[in-house]
């Protein structure tokens, strides 16, 4: 490496002379030199340190210098160094001496790497901040001038971003020399250095005077904006909305809109697809007049657009568009020129601007009113929500509630009921997910009766799904419906139905009644749990099927803090000692889990809990659920590491072993 640590003597040499405080740049130089980048980098990483080590003269003098020397290693590195050197500003000795950082990051600034170079302008951004007008003009903008003027495109792209950040505050001849640069930049042979000056030609117009601004600015935004590059093209459409926001309507008219109008159609999609995407700010920026005479006529042509993407993106901007026009006449320019064109939309061969235009028309109701949306939009979302695009009907299920705001939910449920409906029994299961996270929004808005009278069935019918995502969003959704009509409701609609499928063939439907009941058991209150569905539960402890007896296991556990004393000591627990001795591991474990639980709820409460009452299985400790186990005793939570073994029978240990691990086995 060419770099030294101080002129005339390297850190090596002052090192071997006994000088210790030049140890850690010779760590930093043989790390760098290193073979792995790993190591590289976590020296770079490691700068602020040194430098604080070596001081700020020193860090100047000889730190910054090799590092300067460095400047070819691999990416991950330099962009490390130049995020670092950004705020090194402290470490050199201050404001005063900023300019000390420059040369490093001006050659990181040229480096071929995007994203270094990137870095590199973002840290030079904040150290010009710190410099005086005076050291900016004498250190600052000479660097500004020398990568405008590089041999390679990659100093000159560069340059682009910071032209900005020095003119406030250079002198008068010195502005004049800035713009002359920018000038050249935009006019550059490579079209990178064009794309760069088109991105920055916002910024930069923001801060010129306003002459500048008319001068100079607008007929390079012009140039560029007729650029042979589309890539260049485009970025001019982004200059021009912080370029109209600076100018007055007689201005905008005559100098901006004409180009503004050719982007519109220009012969390149990119082109195109960037006007509809900054629609909204274009709109914002040239005033409501402009916007209803010249905007309006160019929305519609990219809502008419050849280019799918172009319609898009056109569709996501059609409620701001008409949100921002003004209130007086606002009603007719979107019935007039802007509804027809959604109602073609509404039925577009693809299924992207379809998605995307469901994503917002239903927020045109609080725009259009009641009567327009009654009449002219309805029959619009009615068409989406039947669209065979299935991101369609969820964009429409999801905006429900701004129509409702408007219309109000019976008419709502009268016109889109029926869709809805279809929906719930869609072949695919995703889209009965989304009406099941609607429905209690639905419901809260209907209210009780004609929820029982449309609703309730399908979400009884969600509760027999095939796929198990839908029964337990199903299962939720119940919860959410007691929360919100209230226990008696529950009682007399929910409770009965959910209790008459612990009687279903399929062992997976009378699974779901013990979901449901965990699910409601908190929601109904102690007294409904009781009396309905704790006996429903204790007598699925029989079911043939082991997985049906582990949940009822569980099933127990979950609503036992809800029952009194009583019905734990009389109805629970014998049947969990029971499910504790079943020939399936599974069910035995969970039930030792709820009797574990159970028999804590009871100590709480101060009930005796007898040994005689506890499971009583031979060679097995009594106070097996009950007691904490001992240093030495196996923690797993299987279920036969739950049992503690009385150790003075070594047969019986093996046997109850083989009996509880094997049960196939047994004779």
């Amino acid at each position: 490496m060419a770099g030294a640590a101080g002129p005339g003597s390297g850190p090596g040499a002052a090192g071997g002379d006994g000088d210790d405080s030049l140890y850690p740049i010779a760590v930093l130089i043989d790390e760098l030199r290193n073979e792995d980048v790993q190591l590289r980098l976590n020296s770079i990483k490691k700068l602020s340190t040194i430098a604080l080590a070596l001081g700020v003269e020193r860090t100047r003098t000889e730190l910054l210098p090799f590092l300067t020397d460095t400047i070819y290693d691999e990416d991950e590195v330099l962009l490390a160094l130049a995020e670092q050197l950004g705020n090194f500003t402290g470490l050199v000795g201050g404001p005063d001496f900023a300019h000390c950082l420059l040369p490093p990051l001006e050659s990181l600034a040229t480096v071929e790497e995007t994203v270094v170079r990137d870095k590199a302008v973002e840290s030079l951004r904040q150290i010009s901040q710190e410099h005086t007008p005076v050291a900016l003009e004498a250190h600052f903008v000479p660097l500004v001038k020398r990568l405008a003027s590089g041999d390679w495109f990659t100093s000159r792209t560069s340059a682009c971003g910071l032209f900005s950040v020095c003119y406030p505050r250079a002198s008068n001849a010195v502005k004049a020399e800035i713009r002359q640069h920018f000038r050249s930049l935009c006019s550059d042979d490579t079209p990178m250095v064009r794309r760069a000056a088109a991105s920055k030609l916002g910024e930069f117009a923001k801060v010129l005077e306003l002459d500048s601004v008319k001068t100079e600015i607008v007929p390079l935004f012009t140039n560029l904006a007729s650029d042979e590059q589309d890539s260049v093209r485009l970025l001019a459409v982004e200059a021009c909305v912080s370029i109209a926001q600076l100018l007055s309507q007689e201005d905008l008219e005559a100098l901006v809109m004409p180009t503004l109008r050719q982007a519109a159609e220009d012969k390149s999609w990119r082109v195109r697809y960037m006007v509809a995407d900054k629609f909204s700010e274009l709109q914002k920026a040239v005033g409501p007049k402009i916007a209803l005479s010249d905007l309006i006529p160019a929305f519609q042509s990219l809502l008419r657009d050849c280019e799918a993407e172009v319609r898009a993106a056109a569709a996501h901007k059609v409620r701001e568009l008409c949100e921002n026009l003004p209130a007086e006449g606002r009603e007719t320019v979107i019935m007039n020129q802007i509804l027809p064109y959604i109602k073609e939309l509404v039925s577009d061969t693809n299924q992207h601007v379809k998605s995307a235009l469901a994503s917002v028309i239903m927020g045109l109701s609080t725009v259009l009113g009641k009567e327009n949306t009654i009449e002219h939009l309805l029959p619009l979302f009615l068409a989406q929500l039947k669209d065979e695009c299935p991101e369609v009907r969820l964009n429409i299920i999801s905006n429900l509630d701004c129509v409702n705001e408007v219309i109000g939910i019976r008419q709502l449920s009268q016109s889109l009921l029926p869709a809805i409906v279809e929906l719930a029994e869609d072949a695919k299961w995703r889209v009965r997910l989304a009406i099941i996270e609607y429905m209690p929004l639905l419901a809260g808005q209907l209210g009780v009766e004609f929820f029982d009278e449309k609703l309730n069935s399908l979400c009884m019918a969600w509760l027999v799904d095939h796929v198990y995502a839908i029964r337990e969003a199903a299962t939720n959704n119940l919860m959410k419906l007691v929360q919100k009509f209230g226990t008696e409701w529950a009682q007399n609609t929910i409770v009965p139905k959910v209790l008459v499928m612990a009687n279903d063939p399929n062992y997976l439907h009378r699974m779901t009644t013990l979901f449901c009941i965990n699910a409601l058991s908190e929601a109904c209150g102690k007294e409904i749990t009781t009396k309905q569905m704790l006996p429903i539960v204790l007598k699925m402890a029989g079911d043939q099927v082991a997985n049906v007896r582990f949940n009822v296991a569980k099933s127990l556990q979950k609503i036992g803090p809800i029952l009194d004393t009583n019905a734990l000591q009389g109805e629970v627990k014998p049947v969990l000692q029971k499910l504790g001795q079943d020939e399936d591991m599974d069910v035995k474990y969970f039930a030792q889990e709820a009797i574990s639980v159970v028999a804590q709820r009871l100590r709480k409460l101060d009930f005796p809990v007898k040994d005689s009452e506890e499971p009583s299985i031979p060679g097995v400790d009594k106070n097996l659920f009950l007691r904490p186990r001992g240093p030495g005793e196996d923690t797993g939570k299987g279920p036969a590491c739950q049992l503690h073994i009385n150790t003075r029978d070594t047969l019986a240990q093996l046997e109850i072993a083989e009996a509880m691990h094997f049960p196939q086995n047994r004779e």
